[in-house]
């Protein structure tokens, strides 16, 4: 085991892989990294499902027999990921069992073009939750507007849910007012609300990728690669806003567990930038990490684990913000943007996974 990893796991850091594949399942690396790199959760995304499939034979008999059955693809689609995702929670159950629900999770999406659309949002959410049948998986829905009253929705049917694509404080804000709604209604409904787990995946790198592009624009290149860290170590500002509020106390003393902040798009985009960057500086109690592998490896052999990287600088990620906008930099034009692309990406790579089973599914 790495040093280095123990020392961010001992910062209560939960260390979680952003990748899943058949082969990483079936030739037992999945088991390896939980015993050698400390990983006690696993995230997907469509892109990374449309990379998997794109590679090797191990789906190959199971397109064969869903050809043979006549399911149409997008059906097909999600057998094919259900697969994997319950795999994979059966993999990590003996980590939700050790850490009592809270770790030992793995999330699979709902379809990423339904992103505009709530109700559809919370049929698919119901669907998948049925299909993979497991108690330590999350649904990550997208946090557009029109996913926060899904992700209330999910939460109040006692659905764990991993929020994604969030790139905005406020719409941070709004995320957790969306989830402690769900929990109101949950114990209204008398669900046990200690079963009911969640998270709030927050882009990191994506957001320096933008803000650079437009500090190169208006020359201030002194101020690159400092936005995303920023902008994260403010969401736990408000994630700790949150936690000290009657509301969530009230919560709590029934049962209830925190949404913990998940750090998202934490491999680095610019080769420029120490390929730690986002693990070494968004060190905090009660938050998951999780890392393309990668990015893993790179933690796990030299990164720079001090302690407590975010709530001592709240003030100098302020300042980071209020440079910004002095230098010209639009922020809630930036975040929409994001927002816009994120989804769009994931949509992208929707359709490219349904090319792929469309073109597989022979018989």
């Amino acid at each position: 085991m790495s040093e280095i990893l123990n020392k961010l796991s001992g910062q209560g850091v939960a260390i979680w892989l952003d990748d899943i594949s058949r082969e990483r399942l079936r030739s037992g690396n999945l088991e390896q990294l939980i015993r050698e790199k400390n990983v006690v959760g696993v995230t997907s995304n469509p892109t990374i499902f449309a990379g998997a499939l794109s590679k090797g034979d191990a789906y190959d008999v199971q397109l064969h027999d869903l050809a043979i059955r006549g399911v149409n693809v997008d059906e097909a689609v999600r057998a094919i990921t259900a697969y994997d995702i319950r795999w994979a929670c059966d993999v990590l159950r003996p980590v939700y069992d050790a850490t009592g629900g809270v770790d030992g999770r793995v999330s699979l999406e709902v379809d990423p073009r339904l992103a505009r659309e709530s109700e559809k949002t919370v049929a698919e959410a119901r669907a998948l939750w049925w299909m993979v049948d497991r108690p330590n998986l999350f649904i990550k829905i997208p946090a557009t507007v029109e996913g926060l009253p899904a992700i209330t929705q999910a939460i109040s049917e006692g659905i764990s849910v991993n929020v994604t694509l969030i790139f905005s404080l406020e719409r941070y804000r709004a995320v957790m007012d969306a989830w402690l709604a769900g929990l109101e209604a949950a114990q209204a409904k008398g669900l046990n609300l200690a079963t009911i787990e969640s998270v709030a995946s927050f882009f990191v790198s994506r957001v320096d990728t933008e803000i650079d592009k437009r500090l190169d624009k208006v020359g201030k290149p002194e101020l690159k690669g400092k936005a995303g860290v920023a902008n994260a170590r403010l969401a736990y500002a408000a994630y700790e806003d949150v936690m000290n509020t009657e509301r969530w106390q009230r919560l709590r003393s029934a049962g209830a567990r925190p949404q913990r902040p998940l750090w998202a798009s934490t491999g680095v985009k610019n080769p420029e930038y120490a390929d730690t960057l986002y693990v070494d500086q968004l060190v905090a109690p009660g938050t998951v990490n999780t890392m393309p592998e990668k990015t893993l490896d790179s933690t796990a052999d030299h990164a720079n684990i001090t302690g407590d990287t975010i709530r001592p600088f709240y003030e100098d990620a302020w300042n980071t913000m209020a440079a910004l906008k002095e230098a010209g930099v639009d922020y809630d034009d930036v975040v929409k943007v994001l927002e816009e692309e994120g989804v769009q990406k994931f949509e992208a790579s929707w359709n490219e996974l349904l090319e792929s089973v469309t073109k597989n599914l022979v018989p």
